[in-house]
């Protein structure tokens, strides 16, 4: 099996509908940060790719139909030069406010409450290294989001590249992929209301 298509979105874009979307569509299973929780022995080599020291991804990542979500996506630019024939998906949300308190309320809330860990937990290490390290601050997560698009967009060829945001359906993601749309309604999962109540956030409870 080979990665088919890199997702570049950062978390919070609706990746995990587009990892059952994919899985859907492909028959595989699509990397996504859940399969590093469920398997521990991925994170020490994301947490050395994460300072340059990349792994051999094709033999990595040969488990997997395809990649969305961080950590990949916070290694977007090495995956897409090891699966050079692989098309880009690049998720977004409507607007960088909305996705900010979208991540605030969730993955940055959490990471929040492993940061001071020894050693750093991956979360940390990749939002410090390739993200920004004042990810936990309203503007400067927002520039480095925007920043993030902005060079996906930059350097990835146009007719490598495919954008999606939640709501858009089955249309960008078969069109990257050349499949035909099926016939079942694109998934819709891990809400920031769901998200929040694995982590143990009381609705109404400050963030």
């Amino acid at each position: 099996m080979s990665i088919q298509l890199i997702g570049a979105g950062v978390g919070r874009t609706g990746t995990h509908a587009l990892k059952l979307a994919i899985e859907e569509l492909l028959g595989g299973t699509c990397h996504h940060m859940y399969e590093v929780i469920m398997n521990p022995d991925e994170q020490p080599v994301w947490q050395a790719a994460m300072l340059g020291e990349e792994p051999e991804w094709p033999t990595f990542l040969a488990d997997y139909c395809a990649i969305v979500d961080f950590p990949g996506a916070a290694l977007w630019r090495e995956l897409a030069d090891a699966f050079p024939d692989a098309p880009v998906l690049l998720s977004t949300r409507a607007s960088a406010q909305e996705w900010w308190e979208s991540a605030d309320g969730t993955i940055f809330e959490l990471t929040r409450r492993m940061a001071g860990e020894e050693p750093p937990p991956l979360a940390v290490t990749m939002l410090e290294r390739r993200f920004s390290a004042n990810w936990s601050d309203r503007d400067a997560a927002i520039a480095a989001y925007d920043a993030h698009n902005a060079a996906v967009r930059a350097t990835i060829p146009a007719e490598r590249l495919y954008e999606y945001q939640p709501g858009d359906g089955w249309g960008p993601l078969c069109a990257a992929l050349g499949v035909p749309k099926p016939d079942t309604a694109f998934p819709r999962t891990n809400t920031r209301e769901e998200f929040r109540e694995r982590i143990g956030i009381e609705p109404g409870q400050d963030t």
